[in-house]
């Protein structure tokens, strides 16, 4: 049981996470969609999709001022100013490259909010209230969804496929920041310790590397991040061209059941352990991509939502328990970078790497007909369920579970 006081700094650690992801996923999930109604090429859609990836080459550095210099509620909070006022000019652009400067732009600010909120939030609470507080955060996402509907059913406007999401974002943004300021104080726990560049650009963390554990770990999720980007960058395409409306709806039946398993990811590690955690994390991602080859051209509902339903078990099962494995061998004056360079890692490197492998893909197989593009579904789908079949394997042949060690919290690496 909390006591009064955990129980206030719980309830601030979870708004921090509701509206982190919440100011995110009501602009982004609907994003594919509304670059198709652009009608820009694939090779700038891909690169505005990549503005994610680009943006999280600056976690790392962000996570080193959380480190070294400022408080992380107020960096968090200065970011969430940012990226608001970045998604206001979004909304007002009509020109594919200027939309991919401002969005860039945007997301250098907002991408390192993900490895500061899992900082501040183990920070200021013990780490097996951990997945409960980031649950919230999923909470946020699925709750993104509402917006579609209001928009859609009160108002009888289009939601998806429009600039609307990138207003409601900005606010969303506005007073995330606000809240922001609540949160208890996170010092920086390195001030006053000697800076080199390469503490300063954030990259002292990469020294975890040196556990062969670790390294084999972060190498095979990097390789995850490929076909995870099929999903996560253009299923809402996938979803449009085949008729659905409620795109930000249908996505979201995913973090429905994520809800149940971030509060079940501590459980799992203590009975199954951490290997066996993230492999069924994997295996869910085999799921996904095999049900949405069955699914095929004619986007069958069942299989759509079996493929989006299982986002929860990708993401609860193998990226949280990254954090938590992260934040556990990681020394404490290089947490908030730890944290960083995960995102770096895997939506900088792999979600970029695989945004141009998926959107080349999907460019093989689709053609110009006379009403637009005639997609290929099938194909796209069974070749990231053929990439994740292969994920699964490496994981099994080379992360194995006696390779496994934990370090303490207070390991020196430097």
């Amino acid at each position: 049981m909390m006591d009064k006081q955990q129980s206030h700094i719980f309830i601030r650690l979870s708004a921090m996470m509701f509206f982190q992801y919440m100011m995110f996923a009501v602009w982004w999930i609907p994003l594919a969609a509304y670059l198709s109604e652009m009608g820009l090429t694939r090779g700038l859609t891909a690169l505005i999709l990549s503005s994610m990836a680009f943006g999280s080459i600056t976690a790392p550095m962000v996570g080193s001022l959380a480190d070294r210099y400022f408080r992380g509620q107020y960096v968090l909070a200065t970011c969430n100013i940012l990226v608001g006022i970045m998604l206001l000019i979004a909304a007002s652009v009509s020109n594919g490259t200027v939309l991919f400067v401002v969005l860039f732009a945007g997301m250098l600010f907002y991408m390192p909010t993900w490895g500061l909120t899992s900082s501040i939030a183990l920070s200021g609470a013990p780490s097996h209230l951990f997945p409960r507080i980031r649950v919230f955060g999923t909470v946020g996402w699925i709750l993104a969804g509402v917006f579609s509907a209001v928009s859609v059913g009160w108002f009888n406007r289009d939601f998806d496929g429009t600039n609307i999401p990138f207003y409601f974002g900005a606010g969303l943004s506005f007073l995330g920041a606000l809240v922001n300021l609540t949160l208890p104080d996170t010092p920086a726990k390195g001030k006053g310790t000697r800076a080199t560049l390469i503490d300063i650009m954030g990259f002292r963390s990469f020294v975890l590397f040196r556990n062969r554990n670790y390294a084999t770990f972060m190498i095979i999720f990097f390789l995850a991040m490929i076909p995870f980007s099929m999903y996560w960058s253009y299923f809402s395409e996938y979803l449009a061209s085949s008729g659905y409306r409620l795109i930000t709806v249908t996505m979201s039946t995913g973090q429905m059941l994520e809800l149940v398993i971030l509060l079940s990811v501590p459980f799992s590690i203590k009975k199954i352990g951490l290997h066996k955690t993230m492999l069924i994390g994997i295996i869910a991602l085999v799921i996904r991509y095999v049900s949405l080859y069955f699914a095929g051209n004619e986007a069958t509902l069942g299989f759509v939502l079996l493929g989006a339903g299982v986002h929860g078990i990708i993401f609860g099962y193998y990226h949280l328990g990254a954090q938590i494995y992260t934040d556990q061998i990681a020394p404490d004056h290089l947490k908030a970078q730890a944290q960083g360079m995960i995102f770096f890692i895997t939506f900088a490197m792999g979600l970029l790497a695989g945004n141009f492998v998926c959107g080349w893909i999907i460019n093989i197989f689709s053609t110009q007909g006379p009403s637009g593009l005639v997609y290929q579904w099938d194909k796209i789908w069974g070749i990231t369920a053929l990439m994740s079949v292969f994920i699964l394997f490496a994981y099994l042949i080379f992360f194995k579970e006696k390779d496994i060690t934990v370090a303490p919290a207070n390991q020196d690496y430097e």
